[in-house]
C-alpha cells in the first residue's frame, strides 16, 4: 500500500532505535501521544508501541517510509481493532523532521483504505489532544467528523488537557480522485 508521498511498510529491527529515540524517549512527545505517563525503557525491551508480534490481532503497526528513498518518517498503527464491531483506532508519530510536509494527511488515507477496503471495518475513530492542529486537520481532510470533546480527560505534562473524538464511517468516506490514484498496492 501506499500513499502519495508515504507508505506504510512492516516495522524493521533497525526502525526500532530511530523511533525509540525520536518519538518515545522524547518525554514531551511521548507524553502528549500517549495515554500513561512518559517512563524511561530499558534497552531491550520490547516496547508493545514498536513491537509487530500481536497474537490477538487487535493491532496492526506498521513504519511509515517516504516513497521517494525508502527514508524512515514514524509510525502507525490500527489499534483497538474490534472484529465483531468492525471498528478500530487510528495512530500516527510522525519523527520531528518529518512534519510539516503533509505526511499526516497521506498515513491517514492509506489507513482508511487499509482499514475499510482490507480489513471491512465500518468505523474508524481518532483521538486526539484538542491542540493537536495537525492530527485534526489530517483527520478532517479525510473526512472524519469531530463527534464530540472528552473535557480535562487527559493528563498531560502537569495540566488537564481536552481530548476531540472524530469519528469516520466507511458509507461516509469519499476518495477523492487524488487519493484514489495514489492509494493501491505496488506492483
Amino acid at each position: 500500500m501506499r500513499g502519495s508521498k508515504v507508505g506504510p511498510r512492516a516495522r524493521h529491527e533497525d526502525d526500532i532505535p530511530v523511533l525509540r529515540a525520536e518519538l518515545y524517549d522524547d518525554v514531551v512527545n511521548s507524553s502528549r501521544a500517549g495515554s500513561g505517563p512518559w517512563r524511561p525503557v530499558t534497552p531491550g525491551y520490547k516496547d508493545p508501541r514498536l513491537v509487530v508480534e500481536d497474537e490477538e490481532q487487535r493491532r496492526a503497526q506498521f513504519s511509515v517510509v517516504e516513497l521517494e528513498g525508502g527514508s524512515l518518517v514514524g509510525t502507525t498503527v490500527l489499534w483497538g481493532i474490534d472484529t465483531h464491531n468492525r471498528s478500530a483506532h487510528i495512530g500516527l508519530g510522525l519523527l520531528p523532521s518529518s512534519r510539516g510536509k503533509g505526511y499526516g494527511t497521506d498515513v491517514v488515507a492509506v489507513l482508511c483504505h487499509y482499514a475499510f477496503v482490507v480489513r471491512g471495518l465500518q468505523r474508524l475513530q481518532i483521538e486526539t489532544l484538542s491542540d493537536n492542529s495537525s492530527v485534526l486537520r489530517s483527520a478532517e481532510r479525510n473526512g472524519f467528523v469531530r463527534e464530540g470533546v472528552l473535557r480535562s480527560s487527559a493528563w498531560v505534562l502537569g495540566e488537564f488537557v481536552d481530548e476531540v473524538v472524530l469519528g469516520l464511517l466507511a458509507q461516509d468516506w469519499k476518495r477523492d480522485a487524488q487519493v484514489q490514484a495514489a492509494v493501491g498496492t505496488q506492483g
